[in-house]
């Protein structure tokens, strides 16, 4: 879940001391031994958060008492998202270093289908019971342009504005808040610079060091509710041309909004906000000490919340109220969101490919999906849990969240999405630091899009 230099993303994936270091932890690789499955995962920066340690702590138990004689070695990785992905991505390249598992966020497993570092999954699927019980468009955001499919999604997510009460309730804006345009969002947040002194009054993630949640949870927060694609069509990419759209006046529009947000003061300071650590200071401090006003943020934030997190917040849900992002100017649907998540796929030159699979069927059985989703305050992709009275009332949040599902966006996930996002993430740059205008920005996109496109783009 949520992630710099000012290099294009062909220059973030070359090799640092940060992805040695990851080669180094991984030893000699997932084949040394046929009897141990290595997993590597996601490890929070939060020292205090071992959401998915102690999920798969427990998974480990499970699948070593069901296989005796096999192991499973957890190799964690350690780094916000954009230095995950580096890490990942070192990893792969070598049958020495490549794990037998990996968890895999769905914007970047098309890049890596296409650069040969996944196994398809399809012979194992066609024998697992379970598959049938996962959602199509979850199935879709882990299947390769080759019509093959490369992961088994754990959950899927939705994003929207978290608020708190008691900073509304100073500012005078009502409990139940609902804005219907941008400028109520932005409206809202002045309100609370003025009356709320020591407050950030809006947190929209911005910039490279916040990588793909400047551009999912911020940018394409906004974009997907200008209504600038036709019909419904896809803003960013035109699925008839087959290519990428350059900045049009919805995405110019976007921009206009990060760019007042920071400009008028209504954000973090941009130091913070430029801090690829930020996102944990968000859930850990300022929303729990009631010193951020309004955060567009995502379904999985009470997961840091929850009992045993080191910053347990049971009170959050009375003290935090939820608001979908409306669109532009309030035009149907009225609301945008925008939904990812995350997979498990085997290394094309994993050692132990059929262990690893075995072990997916452990972590995905109904009950170890469902403690899953609970615990990680994720939304289920499997028919049988959301079907189940246990999930839908297990923590509060989740009812709103699975809700705008109906109204959600999926990235253009294809193998040149995990560059274009970088040049998202430089022009919200730009205008947050005030180096750029709007219109230096959006011209600094088509550069590099086309770059990251071999120019296929089209304008509309």
């Amino acid at each position: 879940m949520p992630v710099r230099p000012t290099v294009r993303f062909t220059a973030l994936f070359t090799l640092t001391a940060l992805a040695s270091a990851s080669l180094a932890a991984c030893g000699s690789g997932s084949g040394s031994d046929p009897d141990t499955v290595k997993v590597s995962f996601k490890q929070s920066t939060d020292n205090s958060i071992k959401v998915m340690d102690t999920y798969l702590g427990d998974i480990k138990k499970q699948f070593e008492k069901a296989n005796p004689g096999k192991k499973v070695e957890l190799v964690p990785i350690k780094a916000p998202d954009s230095e995950y992905y580096t890490k990942l991505q070192q990893m792969l390249r070598s049958p020495k270093t490549a794990p037998d598992l990996v968890y895999e966020d769905t914007f970047l497993i098309n890049s890596d289908i296409t650069s040969g570092y996944l196994k398809p999954l399809d012979d194992y699927l066609a024998d697992w019971k379970d598959w049938d019980q996962f959602i199509d468009t979850a199935k879709a955001a882990a299947k390769g342009e080759d019509g093959k499919t490369y992961g088994v999604p754990d959950g899927t997510d939705t994003r929207g504005l978290w608020f708190s009460k008691d900073v509304f309730a100073k500012a005078g804006l009502p409990a139940d808040w609902q804005p219907k345009t941008w400028d109520e969002v932005l409206d809202a947040a002045r309100a609370i610079k003025e009356k709320v002194p020591g407050v950030t009054p809006l947190n929209v993630y911005t910039g490279k060091p916040a990588g793909e949640a400047a551009t999912m949870q911020g940018f394409e927060m906004l974009l997907y509710g200008t209504g600038t694609g036709d019909g419904g069509s896809d803003p960013l990419y035109d699925k008839g041309s087959k290519k990428w759209i350059t900045a049009g006046q919805g995405f110019e529009d976007s921009l206009s909004f990060v760019e007042t947000v920071y400009k008028e003061k209504l954000g973090p300071e941009v130091s913070d906000a430029l801090d690829p650590n930020f996102g944990t200071k968000v859930r850990g401090e300022l929303l729990p000490q009631g010193r951020l006003g309004i955060a567009l943020d995502g379904s999985w934030l009470p997961q840091d919340w929850l009992e045993g997190s080191g910053h347990e917040w049971p009170e959050w849900s009375k003290e935090l109220g939820l608001a979908a992002m409306p669109t532009q100017h309030g035009q149907a649907p009225g609301r945008v969101s925008m939904s990812g998540g995350w997979t498990w796929a085997v290394p094309a030159k994993a050692g132990n490919p059929d262990l690893a699979f075995e072990f997916i069927k452990t972590m995905q059985t109904k009950a170890n999906a469902q403690k899953w989703y609970i615990a990680n305050s994720g939304i289920s992709v499997r028919e049988d849990v959301a079907n189940d009275p246990a999930y839908v009332d297990a923590q509060p949040g989740i009812e709103f969240f699975t809700d705008l599902v109906a109204d959600t966006h999926y990235r253009p996930a294809y193998p040149a999405y995990p560059k274009v996002s970088v040049a998202i993430q430089e022009a919200m740059e730009g205008v947050t630091t005030g180096d750029q205008s709007v219109e230096e920005a959006a011209r600094g996109y088509d550069e590099a899009l086309k770059e990251a496109t071999d120019n296929q783009v089209v304008s509309k």
